[in-house]
Formats: C-alpha cells, sequence, structure tokens
C-alpha cells in the first residue's frame, strides 16, 4: 500500500479541526470534515496517492491525487464523486484552459463543470430546478472540493446537464466533465417573449455592458448560456439548432459606438488607432 503524506496531530472536536485549518489558511473559513488517513484512503480507492496531475498555478504545486483527495475530503465528497473531481483537475491543467489566468485575474472568476452521462445521475449530480443553487451535495461539495484544491494547491461551482428535457441533445453522451471559466451566474429575465427571436434578442441585451469583462474585445471571452427547459422548447420549436442559437447571439449580442464611447473599456491604450 502506498504511504501517504504526514498527517497532523488535532485535538478530537470539530472546533479544533476547524481553528486549525484556519490557522494554517487550508480551507475556506466553513466546516470540514477531518481529512483522516482512513478517509483519505477510502477517498483515494486504488488510486495512487503520489501520481501528480501537474503543477497548478499560480504557486505551481504538484497537484497529486493524494492532495485531491484529503480536499475532497475536507469538502464533505463522497468517493463515487472523487473521479469527477480528478476528470475536472485535469482538464483545468490543460494549457488551452488557462486555469493561470483564471486563478490571478482580478475579474471574480471561478471553473464551472458540466458533468454529462450516465456518471452524472450515479453520484447524484442535479440537472433541474435550482441546479445552480445550494441543496444537493454531489453539486456542492464537487465544486467547494475544486475551490480547496485551487486555494491549497495552485472557486469552483458544478451541475449536470438536464439531457432528458434538453431538445438539442446532450453536450456530449458519454461520461464527460466539461471546465469553463465563469463568472457568477447572471439572471435573464423574460416572462413575456413567445419566440425564439424574443427571447435570444433578451439575452443578448443582457450579455453586453459598458465595463463588462466578457465584452472586452481582447480577453476572447465566450459565454455560456444555460436555459430553462421551457425557453429551451421554445427557441427549438422556432426551428432554432445549437449553431443558430451562436449565430443570433454572435450577431445582436452588440453595443453601438456611441454607447461604447460613454466609458468602460473604451480607448484603451494598447487598443489599435483604428478602434479609437
Amino acid at each position: 500500500m502506498s504511504e501517504l503524506s504526514p498527517f497532523i496531530e488535532v485535538e478530537d472536536t470539530p472546533e479544533a479541526v476547524l481553528a486549525a485549518f484556519v490557522e494554517r489558511q487550508w480551507c475556506d473559513g466553513l466546516p470540514i470534515v477531518p481529512p483522516t488517513e482512513a478517509r483519505v484512503r477510502a477517498m483515494l480507492g486504488r488510486a495512487e496517492p503520489e501520481r501528480s496531475l501537474g503543477a497548478m498555478p499560480p504557486l505551481w504545486r504538484q497537484a497529486t491525487l493524494e492532495k485531491l483527495a484529503v480536499n475532497a475530503v475536507m469538502a464533505g465528497g463522497e468517493p463515487a464523486a472523487f473521479p469527477v473531481i480528478v476528470a475536472a483537475v485535469e482538464a483545468m491543467l490543460d494549457p488551452a484552459f488557462n486555469l493561470y489566468g483564471v486563478q490571478a485575474t482580478t475579474h471574480p472568476v471561478a471553473p464551472l463543470l458540466i458533468v454529462n452521462g450516465p456518471y452524472a445521475r450515479r453520484i447524484g449530480l442535479h440537472a433541474g430546478s435550482g441546479c445552480l443553487g445550494p441543496g444537493f451535495r454531489a453539486n456542492a461539495t464537487i465544486g467547494r472540493a475544486l475551490r480547496l484544491i485551487l486555494m491549497n494547491v495552485g472557486g469552483a461551482y458544478a451541475l449536470a446537464e438536464n439531457e432528458a428535457a434538453n431538445p438539442w441533445g446532450p453536450l456530449h453522451a458519454g461520461d464527460v466533465v466539461t471546465i469553463f471559466g465563469g463568472e457568477a451566474p447572471h439572471n435573464v429575465n423574460d416572462h413575456v417573449s413567445t419566440t425564439a427571436a424574443g427571447i435570444l434578442h433578451t439575452i443578448a441585451d443582457t450579455s453586453v455592458s459598458l465595463g463588462s469583462n466578457v465584452g472586452w474585445y481582447f480577453s476572447q471571452s465566450q459565454l455560456l448560456i444555460v436555459f430553462g427547459p421551457e425557453h429551451a422548447a421554445t427557441v427549438h420549436g422556432d426551428g432554432f439548432g445549437r449553431a443558430d442559437v451562436q449565430r443570433f447571439i454572435f450577431e445582436y449580442a452588440r453595443l453601438p459606438l456611441r454607447t461604447l464611447k460613454l466609458g468602460g473599456m473604451w480607448g484603451i491604450q494598447d487598443w489599435p488607432p483604428w478602434m479609437n
């Protein structure tokens, strides 16, 4: 059996454990599940604790499976969720994701997980009403585990896709974890539109504003739209496929020049002269 890293000894009370971890800046300030040797081994299962997925920015510490397991235990996660956490960290360490930028930016951004496939249902990841809110253990603990990993090794939140209610089909058919560096959810209200164009105009207008990080040309930001089942059905019913929705938002999520010149990101010194 592989050896784990040295353990520390703390008085066996919830208050003492939390105080010790807060003092060492090992947690988010909320109560934790003490990562005892038995719990960490149970989280790891047959995984090799010393195996590293790579160096995690900005401190460039090695993201070993043992470290991931410790943080998953602290977050209150179940061992069945550990493969999702490992897959998410592997995806975040892909250079294409730009984890250094996500970790070090002044923009309030965090990794968002979208989990597809039968495994999401098996571990209880919620995909229905309220999936971006509290009350669902798998969603909350996977997200918290990743936030702790990013704090201790280098905020994340997690949800599943409601594949049964998705008229366009799932993002992925198999067991797949998708990572997206996103802001906190921005609500879009539309209680009037009964057509795809009306709904998408509302979304496009909500997605652009002066001072928005996602509207800055140099940031090369992307937009993730999470539809409720009713709006998705309306948009799909009007004949819009995924590519049609993307094209519509691309065409209409814009601000006129006179508005851009009012402030926000206008006239930044690294812009080419023709843009001013």
